[in-house]
């Protein structure tokens, strides 16, 4: 697909993965990890370019067609730089027009199609459009454990039947869509001008720990291989 002039894809992919190690390049179901979201963004005409401070890193997502135009600097690459800063430090590096559209994509969503990708491009939002998934069981029937006491988080709700709580849902992890310049005002994305796109939760998998991988590729499988 012919990529087009004002749309951009920014994968920020640090090396310092700790729990998982490599593990934006770690090898999933034949490919590295990161290489599905490059290929994915590229399948909706996007310039892609990966954000990292890992020479690995780099040159595994310059093999997928990726540009990796400069290396992260290490204030920005640590456990608790927040994505936006990452975003809005590439989009100034690079001088992309502030009337860009910049796909935020990380390097953790193999289970992205670029069907998916190309339906929440049409979406219109007057801040992001972002993917998100419903919780699969409530949190107001959720506790915490002080010592061994346990202690309901909404114990208003220990009786109220199921299907009279209202359906809540969370960030999918998977993708932000704005202008570059909300990006780089670093808005924050969360917000009532912020528009959710709902994926289904086969098409969802956080990846923190190995059993979190094995289940990605399960669902991988399920969804593109079955």
């Amino acid at each position: 697909m012919t990529t087009h002039s004002n749309l951009f894809c920014i994968i920020p992919a640090r090396g310092g993965s700790k729990r998982i190690p490599q593990k934006n390049i770690k090898p999933f179901l034949g490919k590295p990890l990161i290489a599905y979201s490059i290929l994915c963004a590229k399948s909706v005409g996007a310039e892609v370019i990966v954000s990292t401070d890992c020479e690995e890193i780099a040159k595994i997502a310059k093999e997928y067609g990726a540009n990796v135009p400069f290396k992260r600097d290490e204030r920005l690459s640590d456990d608790f730089t927040p994505t936006l800063e990452v975003i809005a430090d590439c989009i100034e590096k690079c001088s992309l027009p502030p009337h860009s559209t910049i796909i935020t994509l990380y390097p953790t969503a193999p289970l992205l199609s670029p069907q998916t990708l190309q339906n929440a491009l049409t979406l219109q939002s007057s801040s992001y459009v972002f993917s998100a998934t419903r919780f699969d069981f409530t949190p107001f029937r959720g506790f915490k454990l002080e010592g061994d006491k346990l202690c309901m988080l909404y114990p208003e709700h220990l009786n109220t039947r199921s299907q009279d709580l209202p359906t809540l849902y969370h960030d999918a992890g998977q993708f932000y869509i704005a202008l570059a310049q909300t990006f780089s005002d670093k808005l924050p994305i969360f917000s009532p001008q912020s528009t959710p796109y709902i994926l289904p939760s086969l098409c969802v998998q956080d990846i923190d720990t190995l059993e979190d991988f094995a289940l990605a590729e399960l669902k991988y499988k399920v969804l593109y291989e079955s």
